[in-house]
C-alpha cells in the first residue's frame, strides 16, 4: 500500500514557486468532498464499498465545474511560474485512468499541457535505454504533461506477459527510484496516481465494452489476457510498489469504483500538491468592430459547404 502522505510532504516534490503578489492558495474544498481516506488508497473503507448515494449527476457536474475553474487558474500559475509537472496514471485496464486524464484535459490550454500514451516499443526503441523514450516527453517550463501509462509498464504488462527478461525487471526496480529522484532534482514535480479497481467492478465495465460498439476498441487482447492474470498483476503491482514508493515520488492510490468521485477526487488531489495563486486576467474590453469601407461579399454560390443531414 502507498504510504499516506500529508499534502505537505507531498507538495515538497516539486520545486519551489517563486513568490509573486497575491495570496497563495489551495482550492477550497467543498460541500461535496472526499474524505482523505479516498487519497491514499481508502484505508477507512473497503474499495468496493464507495458510496455514491450522495453525489447525483447535477452535484458531480456542479462541482466538476468548480475544480475546472480552478484549474485553469492551477494552469496560469504553472506557467507563469516556469514549473514543470509529470503526472503519471497507472492502474488496471478499466480502472477509470483514461476518464479522469480526459476530465483534467478538459479545461486546460493545449499548448501548455498534453497527454503521452506510447504505442509499444519498436525493434529500435527496444535497444535504447528503457527510459529513453519517455525522456523525450518530458515538460520544458511552463509545461504540464499526463502519461496515460508509462515507464511502469515494465513493472506490469511487460513483467506479468513475459515481455522482459529476469534481469531486465530487477535493473528497473534498481534504477526506476533513482531516476525518479533524479527528475525530482531537475525541478520536475511528478506525481503518480494508482487507480484501484475491484475485480467485480472491472468486470461490470469489461462486460459494458463489449456490449458497445463504440467502446470495444478500448478492449485490446492484451487486455482479456490481463484479465486472466489477475493475481499476477496483483503480485506485480505489490512489488512495484515496495521498490518505487518513495519520498520524493509517492504513489498516490485513487479509488475508482465510482468514477465520478474518483475524477473529483484526483483533480482535488492534483491541485492541492501545488500551491497557486489566482493569476486570472481582468475583463477584456472588446474594441469596436470594424466599419464597412465598401467591402463586397463573394457569392454563397462560389463555396462548397459540407451536407446538412441534420
Amino acid at each position: 500500500m502507498a504510504k499516506r502522505k500529508s499534502e505537505g510532504d507531498a507538495g515538497s516534490a516539486g520545486a519551489a514557486p517563486r513568490v509573486r503578489e497575491g495570496r497563495l492558495r489551495r482550492p477550497e474544498r467543498s460541500a461535496l468532498a472526499i474524505p482523505a481516506t479516498a487519497l491514499d488508497g481508502g484505508r477507512g473503507t473497503p474499495i468496493g464499498d464507495q458510496d455514491s448515494s450522495r453525489l447525483s449527476a447535477k452535484e458531480y457536474e456542479a462541482e466538476l465545474q468548480r475544480l475546472y475553474v480552478e484549474l485553469v487558474k492551477w494552469q496560469e500559475w504553472i506557467k507563469d511560474q516556469g514549473l514543470k509537472v509529470v503526472a503519471l496514471f497507472e492502474g488496471r485496464d478499466a480502472a477509470g485512468k483514461g476518464g479522469a486524464i480526459k476530465r483534467i484535459m478538459e479545461p486546460l490550454n493545449p499548448r501548455y499541457a498534453r497527454v503521452v500514451a506510447l504505442p509499444a516499443p519498436t525493434e529500435r526503441e527496444k535497444t535504447q535505454w528503457y527510459f529513453q523514450r519517455y525522456v523525450t516527453h518530458l515538460p520544458a517550463a511552463g509545461e504540464v504533461v499526463l502519461l496515460d501509462r508509462s515507464w511502469y509498464n515494465r513493472a506490469g504488462v511487460e513483467r506479468v506477459m513475459g515481455f522482459c527478461s529476469e534481469d531486465e525487471y530487477q535493473e528497473f526496480l534498481r534504477s526506476c527510484p533513482e531516476f525518479e529522484r533524479m527528475l525530482v532534482r531537475s525541478g520536475i514535480v511528478l506525481l503518480k496516481y494508482w487507480f484501484s479497481v475491484s475485480d467485480a467492478e472491472q468486470e461490470r465495465r469489461f462486460q459494458g465494452r463489449l456490449n458497445d460498439p463504440t467502446k470495444r476498441w478500448k478492449l485490446s487482447p492484451m487486455d482479456v489476457e490481463s484479465r486472466s492474470r489477475w493475481m499476477d498483476y496483483s503480485k506485480a503491482k505489490d512489488e512495484m510498489f515496495a521498490h518505487t514508493d518513495i519520498k520524493q515520488a509517492p504513489w498516490w492510490v485513487v479509488r475508482s469504483d465510482v468514477k465520478k468521485r474518483a475524477r473529483l477526487n484526483v483533480i482535488s488531489h492534483l491541485l492541492s500538491i501545488i500551491p497557486y495563486r489566482d493569476l486570472t486576467p481582468e475583463p477584456i474590453v472588446l474594441p469596436p468592430r470594424q466599419k464597412d469601407t465598401g467591402y463586397v461579399r463573394p457569392p454563397m454560390e462560389d463555396q462548397t459547404f459540407i451536407p446538412e443531414p441534420y
